[in-house]
């Protein structure tokens, strides 16, 4: 790991609310910052009753809410302008989002164009900086996975170019975060594994970042020891509230972690399948991390080795080697344990994939997150990345 400075700034949510039941206390914040409430969420939410429960909630408060159930897919520009349009024509003062990442994503970009204007394109990269206090934004994450609701990020599909634009500046950082792990039990299997995969994903890739410091280590460490110590327990027995728990707690502690460290390789290279393959961000993420860890692992075996300790079943000792190796070797054998496959097995078809391997790096470069990988990729080495990773086997 490279790092030269000597001083960090630490960027995280106004207020978490975090444990068992936590949703309960949503209409005592949002009482604090608006008077009437968007809702950003989905059909799914709102068929397990979450979205109706929410409203309750803050009736009881006095505050009105209106529902934008749109988000239907990983979030898009469309999503974005059709909650802005429906937040200006009812006079919302206050956003709520109930759901996963897309949900929380798609409230973070309403929330700062609503206040600054313009395309939510034209704030990647910093080229618009979001200068208006956003509106207020309470962000309820129902999955333990992206821990958007801890972040200064969000990524939203270009339409038109079918770029995934990931776009981070302070003011798309949620006012308050309520993570209830409660609201995490519905998830089904093939979303625990997603989405904890992701949060896993997020933790190990702060941690190896060349842009990781002391307060985001401690709060990766943390992370991959509550993640890779419950995701098999939460993806087998989902009624598990201790393991729902911890995962809660280490998906956004690994979101605080990255948001202040910076992803690397694997979102580098998953956020282009994601956009032209429309493979779910978490899905792709699982089927990369092994492929871009054996390829980082002489650049961090050091800090390989740290990950490798918490997969040792009994006291004993081990190399460095032989620990990053376990490391690896360990998420490889989580993945096939929740049924992760490859790029291929997904369905995505074998000609388009291959001939998309051009763009898909491009993008990956354009991003900037491979940049922050122990050891940075050429294109030459991102393409037979692209290559391995179509029929890899875990």
């Amino acid at each position: 790991m490279i790092q030269t400075k000597t001083s960090f700034t630490v960027h995280s949510p106004g207020t978490i609310v975090y444990g068992r039941d936590s949703f309960e206390e949503v209409g005592e914040y949002a009482k604090k910052l608006g008077t009437k409430a968007l809702i950003i969420s989905d059909p799914i939410m709102d068929s397990l009753g979450f979205v109706k429960q929410c409203r309750s909630l803050l009736n009881t408060y006095g505050i009105e809410a209106v529902p934008y159930l749109g988000v239907v897919t990983e979030p898009d520009d469309t999503y974005v302008k059709e909650g802005l349009h429906l937040l200006q024509q009812e006079g919302c003062d206050v956003i709520i989002s109930v759901g996963g990442g897309s949900c929380i994503d798609t409230a973070k970009a309403i929330a700062v164009v609503a206040t600054n204007g313009g395309y939510i394109g034209d704030y990647m990269k910093m080229e618009k900086m979001a200068e208006q206090v956003p509106i207020p934004h309470i962000a309820i994450p129902t999955t333990a996975g992206t821990g958007s609701e801890a972040t200064d990020a969000t990524v939203i599909t270009n339409t038109k170019s079918e770029v995934k634009m990931m776009i981070k500046q302070p003011a798309f950082m949620p006012t308050v975060a309520i993570v209830d792990p409660i609201l995490t039990i519905t998830s089904p299997p093939a979303i625990t594994a997603a989405t904890g995969i992701d949060a896993l994903s997020h933790a190990i890739e702060s941690y190896l970042s060349r842009l990781a410091h002391p307060y985001s280590n401690v709060l990766a460490l943390s992370a991959m020891d509550l993640i890779v110590h419950n995701i098999l327990r939460v993806y087998e027995q989902g009624d598990d509230v201790d393991a729902r728990e911890a995962m809660s707690l280490g998906s956004m502690q690994a979101g605080l972690s990255f948001s202040n460290a910076s992803v690397a390789l694997v979102h580098g290279m998953s956020r282009p399948i994601g956009a032209l393959f429309h493979v779910p961000h978490g899905i792709s993420n699982a089927m990369l991390l092994p492929v871009v860890l054996e390829f980082s692992k002489e650049a961090c075996i050091d800090r390989l080795a740290v990950l490798g300790q918490f997969f040792l079943e009994k006291n004993e000792t081990l190399s460095q080697e032989d620990l990053a190796q376990l490391a690896i070797s360990s998420i490889k054998e989580m993945c096939k344990r929740m049924n992760i496959g490859n790029l291929k097995q997904w369905g995505i078809e074998e000609g388009a994939y291959y001939k998309a391997i051009p763009k898909m790096v491009e993008d990956a470069i354009a991003s900037g997150s491979p940049s922050n990988n122990p050891k940075i990729p050429t294109k030459e080495e991102l393409m037979e990345l692209y290559h391995t990773a179509y029929t890899y086997e875990f």
